[in-house]
């Protein structure tokens, strides 16, 4: 039986495995920390499965070093003794009179139960712990919720439940719908949910025991005290990949896990990471424009996945505006513009305010595909021509003249194909690259990876058919419902969507587009983390190389770009003057 204790240290008083029961009955144990005088204060909330007792420079040792080597504001004022994967760090909060609760989510670190993540009882289960925290002698009864990835995506559904007690929601790179932001990129799987599941979740499942790790802080087993085997274990939780693997086209399955964004209607900030390609970008502007919130605001940043959050810059941001919701400071916040970007150039990032999203400024520009030149040009050739390229191969790659003039693209971008393959069906992967004067590509720290391309896109091309309530030129929306199989040798028409991104091109350079039927691979060493299965090549861990879904029969064959007078191909790219 787990025992709630309390201590004052650092400053903090710290309840330890204080329960939190279920409508089910079931016990969830969280970690409370808050200001040592009595008094009642607001607090912020995280929920997820990756143990509350694992010491971040323990579970994620390679992130950690990283962070402490080039962010060193990121852990100073702090003993860093509390530090957490991707949840906030107690001691830059509790001092300015904030409560932070962790609760380890059913099924993972020292909570009991089932784990399947994201789904209908996960959402409740959080629901209703934003709605305890509200009713302790401890809480102003305004709860908001903070923290990044699982602990962001997680908020998008708590809030569409709309807890009476939820006050704000800071969503740190959160993905919003779970089959099109990172389970099936235009339709294809993505194996990082598999390896996420093996390397990150599986580690810390509850159960685990004497066989998982022990907190360096309580000394307790993190997955708590009961040891179960390897085949308990299994039968404790849901199989992640074999549910994406054998779920091709959007069901219920991936709708239970997607947030209705009509009913998320709290003061959110939506920050997203132009390098998060594959999980951490594309939902932070769908659900930044689509939520029905009335007070929301929407950042993004670039670099490593997690460090911004605890850089001073992230940690002051979020302060401002929980200061303001939660505890009703005129600080200035209700005159934050609605947009706030961190543009990337080659060599730093520049901050500028913006009132909307997409920028309302853009010109739009179509950048015309010449299949004999291989260039990129804003007059349309009109010639009829077609270009066959290898499924398995390094695809065909167009570029534009050198620019005259520094250029940004910051949006979203769209691809249009007219496109045939040998075979009944072709996936294509669309990249968006910069090359210098001297041809060297440039790559940039991805939200994972080190050498991240400036943008991607992906489909397969038998998940063609377009949403028309939801799609618009620079951002077509699948509908992901039925397949439509090609004929070998047919053309048929192709709107890919490419994520948003930011980038200021220098004069001298050049823009380049490569469509291929593979990943992108950096034409240098790849990276590795501690956390992940796979060495990053250019695409973290986001990769479509699963031969189940991708059978090489089907999409290793050959491919053939048409053009003709009346069906040009281009990429529709947002240049902002």
């Amino acid at each position: 039986m787990n025992e709630s204790k309390s201590e004052i240290r650092d400053g903090m008083k710290i309840d330890w495995d204080v329960p939190i029961v279920m409508d089910d009955g079931l016990t969830l144990l969280a970690d409370v920390y808050r200001p040592v005088a009595d008094g009642r204060y607001p607090a912020l909330v995280s929920y997820g499965p990756y143990g509350k007792g694992l010491a971040f420079q323990d579970g994620y040792k390679t992130a950690w070093e990283i962070m402490e080597r080039e962010f060193p504001d990121a852990v100073a004022g702090t003993t860093n003794t509390y530090q957490n994967w991707e949840v906030v760090d107690p001691e830059k909060w509790v001092p300015d009179s904030y409560v932070c609760v962790r609760v380890d989510s059913r099924g993972a670190g020292r909570s009991p139960g089932y784990l399947d993540h994201n789904g209908a009882r996960e959402n409740r289960d959080f629901h209703d712990c934003i709605e305890w925290v509200a009713a302790q002698a401890w809480c102003s009864g305004k709860v908001g919720l903070n923290g990044i990835s699982y602990y962001a995506s997680s908020q998008w559904r708590a809030a569409a439940l709309q807890p009476p007690h939820l006050a704000a929601i800071c969503v740190w790179e959160g993905w919003a719908d779970y089959y099109r932001d990172g389970s099936r990129h235009g339709g294809i799987a993505c194996t990082f949910r598999k390896n996420w599941q093996e390397m990150q979740v599986v580690t810390v499942q509850h159960g685990r025991g004497e066989r998982g790790p022990k907190s360096r802080v309580t000394g307790q087993f993190v997955c708590g005290d009961e040891t179960l085997s390897d085949e308990q274990l299994k039968k404790n939780r849901a199989d992640m990949w074999s549910n994406v693997i054998s779920r091709p086209l959007i069901d219920a399955y991936y709708r239970e896990r997607t947030a209705d964004l009509s009913k998320v209607d709290v003061p959110l900030l939506s920050a997203a990471n132009w390098g998060g390609q594959g999980l951490h970008t594309r939902g932070n502007f769908e659900a930044y424009s689509r939520a029905s919130s009335k007070q929301k605001w929407l950042e993004a940043h670039g670099g490593s996945h997690w460090a911004p959050f605890y850089t001073d810059y992230g940690v002051k941001l979020q302060k401002r505006f929980f200061d303001y919701f939660l505890k009703g400071i005129d600080n200035g916040w209700d005159k934050q513009p609605p947009v706030q970007l961190q543009i990337r150039h080659v060599d730093k990032f520049v901050e500028r305010h913006e009132n909307e999203w997409p920028l309302k400024r853009t010109a739009w520009t179509r950048y015309y595909l010449d299949l004999s030149e291989r260039t990129l040009t804003t007059k349309p050739r009109g010639a009829s021509d077609k270009v066959e390229y290898d499924a398995t191969g390094n695809g065909l790659t167009f570029y534009t003249p050198q620019l005259k003039h520094d250029t940004e693209i910051t949006g979203p971008s769209a691809l249009k194909l007219f496109l045939s393959s040998a075979t009944t069906d072709a996936d294509v992967f669309a990249v968006l690259r910069v090359f210098a004067p001297d041809g060297r590509e440039l790559v940039f720290q991805g939200a994972l990876d080190p050498h991240t391309p400036v943008g991607q896109g992906w489909l397969r091309a038998s998940h063609r058919k377009l949403d028309p309530r939801l799609s618009v030129p620079h951002r077509p929306y699948h509908t992901h419902d039925e397949l439509q199989p090609l004929t070998p040798g047919q053309p048929v028409e192709l709107d890919v969507e490419i994520w948003p991104t930011c980038i200021v091109v220098p004069a001298g350079h050049r823009l380049a587009l490569t469509i291929r039927g593979k990943d992108y691979e950096y034409d240098g060493p790849g990276a590795t983390l501690s956390n992940m299965k796979n060495v990053m090549r250019g695409c973290g861990p986001f990769v479509h190389d699963d031969p189940t879904d991708r059978p090489q029969e089907i999409f290793g064959g050959k491919v053939t770009l048409h053009s003709n007078a009346s069906q040009q191909p281009y990429v529709l790219l947002p240049i902002i003057p």
